[in-house]
């Protein structure tokens, strides 16, 4: 099956996990569909910056960042939700704490699109 990454530029609007990153500045966020890895769900990673050993990453299910560009969704780790008529804003919890990123709605409709018409290759038997 054929791999899906998309580069996308977001805001951290609140950042516990990784103090360093400037505020303001916009960051280039990986969004990522491996259908052979779990055909239902999409990776969003956050680069490393400052001290961070490595980008923070975030798998969940690929209806949920769906469903999150037209009304709030989610209750656990990842919630997303619109914000205005060109913003979506996806919040990730982890044990250091809470990121809250914004992206432009259009960067994330065009790569769940992307996802959608990424061919499945037949499974051999």
């Amino acid at each position: 099956m054929s791999v899906v990454e998309q580069h996308a530029r977001a805001h951290i609007l609140t950042d516990a996990d990784l103090p360093d990153w400037d505020d303001g500045g916009a960051i280039p966020v990986l969004l990522r569909y491996d259908p052979d890895r779990d055909p239902r769900a999409v990776c969003v990673a956050l680069p490393a910056r400052g001290r961070a050993p490595a980008s923070r990453e975030w798998t969940f299910p690929r209806a949920l960042l769906e469903q999150g560009l037209r009304a709030p969704a989610g209750t656990g780790e990842v919630r997303v939700w619109p914000c205005g008529r060109v913003q979506a804003v996806v919040e990730f919890h982890s044990p250091q704490g809470c990121s809250v990123v914004q992206f432009e709605t259009k960067a994330l409709m065009r790569f769940l699109r992307r996802t959608y018409t990424a061919v499945a290759q037949p499974v051999a038997h």
